[in-house]
């Protein structure tokens, strides 16, 4: 016995009944038996049946291939023509909405069962091409937005670069040493800044290819953190103020060097890139049993409390952020390197005044 439900619509009584135990000999179960296209329009929209055995020629303004056009345009359910005419016009009008098949009047179990099981397979067919097709499009949709929205963002870093860069060459000669150090900071901070977007790239095509794997090490978290307080140090404007701050002489764990540098990297760019008035940016470190706890507090402008619930979900920016650039990949590669992890993400956010997120891992030590 199986759960397919198949809906009639036939307008002689007598051919309906018959077709009705035919089909629940098979094991098929009848949901409905109308006699007008009309019906059957409302019969699809409130039960929705699996497969609907359409007669051409029913009751009402609208023939059986009106009607199977009509239901096309608002569901998937595929149709079997029920009729007793097989002109080249009458099937030549049937194949233009789709069908999936026809039974000739006189009709026999075999070929009703027969004809039934190609066009529920033909229709899974179709489902899952259509699925594929979809989740295609959406691929080339995201592959499109990325390469948008890198190229917008290289282009500020590029200029920088290119500026000092000639500002170097052309009056390298007359700058102090001070000056020429600036230059070169901001060169620096430029490639960096370069780096992560195509890193970030990297990560998401990793990720969607699911190559992106988890190679533990035993690592100084102490040290890990401070060589990457002083590295962001150069990307910082003069108004921030970058801390690092932990109870502990020595912590170490058990982590991917690469990952944490993801999930600790992406969180204290985020941090500056949304603290444009500057402020202190502190990265705290702790451990408590097995676990390291990190950290990352700014006094930025905030995440609204609407957008907390999606701020992990891939190309998601908030709507606060204006025109703040980014690629909406950063938060997403954080969570998905802390889930390898085995360990948590939290944030606790106001809008305004700043933001704090909690990354726990398992210490593995």
């Amino acid at each position: 016995m199986n759960d397919i439900k198949i809906l009639i619509v036939e307008d002689e009584l007598l051919i309906a009944r018959s077709l009705d135990r035919k089909l629940q000999d098979l094991g098929y179960t009848v949901v409905d038996i109308v006699s007008s296209g009309e019906a059957a329009i409302q019969s699809v929209e409130q039960l929705q049946p699996d497969l609907i055995l359409m007669d051409i020629v029913i009751k009402g303004e609208l023939d059986g291939i009106e009607t199977a056009a009509i239901i096309h345009e608002k569901s998937t359910t595929p149709v079997i023509f029920v009729t007793a005419y097989a002109d080249d016009d009458t099937l030549e009008r049937a194949e233009k909405t789709g069908s999936y098949g026809y039974i000739l009047k006189p009709f026999k179990e075999r070929e009703i069962n027969a004809t039934i099981k190609i066009a529920l397979a033909k229709h899974q067919e179709h489902l899952k091409t259509s699925k594929s097709l979809s989740i295609l499009e959406a691929v080339n949709q995201d592959k499109s937005r990325i390469l948008a929205s890198v190229s917008h963002d290289l282009r500020n870093p590029l200029t920088t670069i290119l500026t000092s860069t000639h500002l170097l060459k052309d009056y390298g000669q007359k700058f102090s040493q001070e000056k020429k150090d600036k230059h070169y900071e901001r060169i620096s901070g430029s490639v960096k800044k370069m780096n992560q977007l195509i890193e970030e790239v990297l990560v998401w095509s990793k990720t969607d290819l699911g190559k992106l794997s988890f190679k533990p090490s035993r690592l100084d978290a102490i040290a890990f953190c401070k060589n990457l307080i002083e590295e962001f140090k150069i990307i910082a404007t003069p108004e921030h103020t970058l801390t690092l701050s932990t109870t502990e002489e020595n912590i170490e764990l058990i982590s991917d060097e690469k990952l944490l540098l993801h999930i600790l990297g992406n969180l204290l760019s985020n941090a500056i890139k949304y603290s444009p008035q500057g402020g202190t940016i502190s990265l705290e470190i702790s451990c408590d049993r097995q676990q390291v706890i990190f950290r990352i507090q700014d006094q930025g402008i905030g995440i609204p409390t609407d957008y907390q619930a999606q701020m992990f979900q891939p190309f998601e920016r908030a709507i606060n952020v204006g025109s703040i650039s980014g690629t909406g990949l950063g938060l997403w590669i954080v969570k998905h390197s802390v889930d390898l992890h085995g360990g948590q993400i939290s944030v606790d956010s106001v809008v305004g005044v700043g933001t704090t997120f909690t990354v726990t891992l398992p210490s593995g030590i």
